[in-house]
């Protein structure tokens, strides 16, 4: 109650309705697997390591490398279902990378800069995370500005619109120099702030380190780099103009910066020590681009793809309380992302060893349990008969997880080789073109319709044809088959869990109810610690109401009414003394769900012409 301690006027703000609720989103999905580039944390590499939001392929290609096989021959099948998944509709994808070294440490490319200072020193270009991605080529180039120099009187020398550690070009009154002619150590200063002297006082300095003003005449030419990474053939970043000084807005080492480079998805940082007793801008630009010539190409070597996955690198582990360094990876990263509502791994249907699948489709289902609002899809093995798919869904008993059967085949997106040879043809699991088919499933109709008889784009057959003999094997044992119909196309054919509770069959219902349980979730934070009595229970009533209204409009619930369809009680009919003295407020929801029209059923007989009724 506010305190009233003179006479006035006082107006005050309430509320008269209850809160609402808005629906989370149900289509942003995350993969966890390997790529062969992107944030993964490794040890002196970035801190900035959190999985990656991507809106589209393209951008999944800038942050996490390109199809192309691995070192070790190995198909990138997150990059492929990346690339299903925003084919067959999604729009948002987190990626949470696992790297596996071959050698502690090893992977990360780099290139040396000889520096020859008065002690040589060392500076270097390094890949930003390990991977053969990595291995790039950086092309420094010197360029020189216009004229900045104007002389006060006396004759004393004045640098006009440049800061302190600029390096300046000294050059005779006359042409400028060519734009390709080589860089004349003699000629280079930097510009430093006289010490003791007012704030525009001005020093020029030699690259030994002693006082070297120009001439009354001569010009003042800023020199800056222009550094090129070029990745591969379709891809050159530039990054135009940096100052070589430490610490400034356009400075090499802040641009290329390790872990807040300007560009977001930069490929390499530059280190070098700035601390060093002969540090300088100039012996910095020498060993950049050299004095016989103002470019010089760098190549990054020593990045590699790394090994194969193992299953307990794919389920990750949890950030340490206790280092700040050390964050969460795997699919441990993904459950700190609190958007996430479906999940799947590629690389675990495809690991060669059964007991390994096994675990780490085990770890997926678990992570997609744990979290509680998302549902893992989860990818069958390779080539895998009737009775071996079968074997392997018995493994498991989940209602936040659905199985696909079976793999898919696709052109190979890197082409052939050569004008005249047949493009290969590639197997891919199919939880990328399954949770692309869920996203735009939710987009166009609602996570409370059934993902299942949707069209699969991308890809030219199934790898095994299941007719509907074989599709009455596996739909009872909760197996979602991928079928083709001639005249209808590729269609998924299943919406079941893997979860042997009847009421949690479809995979519809247990995402309705995820979709349900965390918008209520977020929507309702307010009420804790709110006093809790009548007015409490009657707001949150109120609120849960509405928001299940819209629902069963919108068609999710069923039922001719809304009492048919759904209730919600807060009152003291759910909560006893002992819990109002505990804290705890009890609100109980019922709801109706729709369920698939699995099987769909026309009973036709004969009657005769002149029957009744």
């Amino acid at each position: 109650m506010p305190e009233y301690l003179a006479p006035g006027v006082f107006v005050e703000e309430v509320s008269y309705r209850s809160k609402s609720i808005a629906g989370v989103a149900t289509s942003t999905t995350g993969f966890c697997g390997r790529t062969h580039y992107g944030p993964v944390q490794h040890p002196g590499g970035p801190g900035t390591t959190a999985p990656r939001l991507l809106t589209s392929y393209a951008e999944f290609e800038r942050v996490y490398g390109r199809l192309q096989p691995y070192d070790d021959g190995g198909l990138p099948y997150l990059a492929h279902a990346a690339r299903a998944y925003f084919l067959n509709g999604g729009r948002r994808l987190y990626v949470s990378r696992v790297y596996q070294a071959l050698t502690p440490g090893s992977g990360v490319a780099e290139a040396s800069v000889a520096v020859p200072s008065p002690t040589p020193s060392v500076g270097r270009f390094r890949a930003r995370w390990p991977g053969s991605a990595g291995n790039v080529a950086v092309t420094v180039t010197a360029t020189r500005g216009g004229d900045v120099g104007i002389h006060v009187p006396g004759g004393t020398a004045h640098a006009k619109g440049v800061g302190p550690g600029t390096v300046l070009e000294v050059v005779p009154p006359g042409p400028m120099p060519d734009r390709d002619a080589p860089i004349d150590q003699s000629r280079l200063r930097v510009l430093q702030r006289t010490p003791g002297g007012p704030p525009d006082a001005q020093t020029f300095m030699d690259s030994a380190g002693n006082a070297a003003p120009p001439g009354i005449d001569e010009l003042l030419l800023p020199v800056e780099v222009t550094v090129a990474v070029t990745v591969d053939d379709d891809r050159v970043d530039v990054y135009p103009r940096l100052g070589l000084a430490p610490g400034g807005r356009r400075a090499l080492d802040r641009v290329l910066d390790r872990d807040d480079p300007q560009d977001e998805d930069c490929v390499i940082w530059f280190d070098y020590d700035w601390s060093a007793p002969s540090a300088s801008p100039v012996w910095l630009l020498l060993g950049l681009v050299g004095d016989a010539a103002p470019s010089r190409t760098f190549r990054l070597t020593g990045g590699d793809d790394g090994a194969p996955l193992f299953p307990s690198a794919l389920r990750g582990a949890e950030a340490a309380p206790d280092d700040a360094g050390r964050r969460a990876t795997g699919l441990a990263a993904l459950a700190e992302v609190d958007d996430i509502a479906i999940v799947a791994a590629p690389d675990a249907g495809a690991m060669p060893d059964p007991d390994a699948r096994f675990e780490a489709t085990q770890n997926l289902i678990r992570h997609a349990e744990d979290t509680r609002y998302r549902i893992a899809v989860v990818d069958g093995p390779e080539n895998a008969s009737i009775n071996e798919i079968r074997a392997f869904r018995g493994n498991f008993d989940s209602k936040y997880a659905a199985l696909y059967h079976p793999w898919i085949e696709v052109l190979d997106p890197n082409g052939p080789v050569a004008a005249g040879v047949p493009t290969r043809k590639l197997l891919l699991p199919p939880s990328g073109f399954v949770t692309g088919i869920y996203a735009r499933n939710d987009i166009s109709r609602g996570v409370y319709k059934a993902p299942a008889n949707e069209v699969v784009f991308g890809l030219t057959r199934f790898e095994s044809t299941i007719n509907q003999g074989r599709n009455e094997v596996l739909n009872p044992e909760n197996i979602n088959a991928l079928r083709f119909f001639p005249g209808r196309g590729n269609r998924v054919w299943g919406a079941r869990t893997l979860s042997s509770d009847p009421e949690w069959l479809y995979v519809n219902v247990r995402r309705l109810f995820i979709f349900l349980e965390h918008s209520i979730d977020q929507a309702t934070q307010w009420a804790v610690f709110e006093p809790n009595g009548e007015a409490l229970w009657r707001n949150i009533t109120r609120t849960v109401e509405d928001f299940l209204d819209v629902q069963w409009r919108t068609g999710a619930l069923l039922g001719s009414t809304p009492e048919q369809a759904y209730f919600v009680r807060c009152d003291r009919s759910t909560m006893s003394q002992n819990d109002l003295d505990n804290g705890r407020l009890i609100c109980l929801i019922g709801v109706a769900p729709v369920k698939p029209a699995e099987f769909v059923i026309f009973r036709i007989g004969q009657f005769t012409a002149d029957a009744r009724g």
